[in-house]
């Protein structure tokens, strides 16, 4: 009984979701125009493919930077119930942060933050 709310909200956004995708569907011009489906970069024409491969550096920099940001993010709710942790909760923290210290430390040591080195 407690879960009906969440139920409700859950299927309340899948329906609306599904409501505007269909009348947008819908709605949308059927007529393609060669303009209108060309890639486009900031009013030039395209310099190359737009498939053309990205340099690895740019994925390397993203998945650190959404690892330490999505681990740093469990701080929040933790730093919300510091007052009624005990000391295992404290100590577990502690020994997470000093699990991250060391990651960012060995990435840092290799060059994984360092834009020129990475290859």
């Amino acid at each position: 009984m407690e879960y009906i709310p969440i139920l409700i909200a859950v299927v309340t956004s899948f329906g609306l979701a599904i409501i505007i995708f269909g009348v947008s569907y819908a709605t949308i011009p059927k007529i393609y125009d060669l303009e209108k489906i060309s890639p486009y970069e900031c009013g030039f024409d395209p310099f190359e493919d737009t498939r053309a491969k990205f340099d690895v550096r740019f994925y390397l920099v993203s998945i650190l930077f959404i690892i330490f940001d999505l681990e740093v993010t469990f701080l929040f709710p933790w730093a919300a119930s510091l007052t009624l942790l005990n000391n295992v909760g404290y100590l577990c923290m502690m020994m997470f942060l000093i699990i991250l210290t060391i990651g960012f430390a060995y990435e840092w040591k290799k060059g994984a933050l360092n834009w020129k080195n990475i290859e």
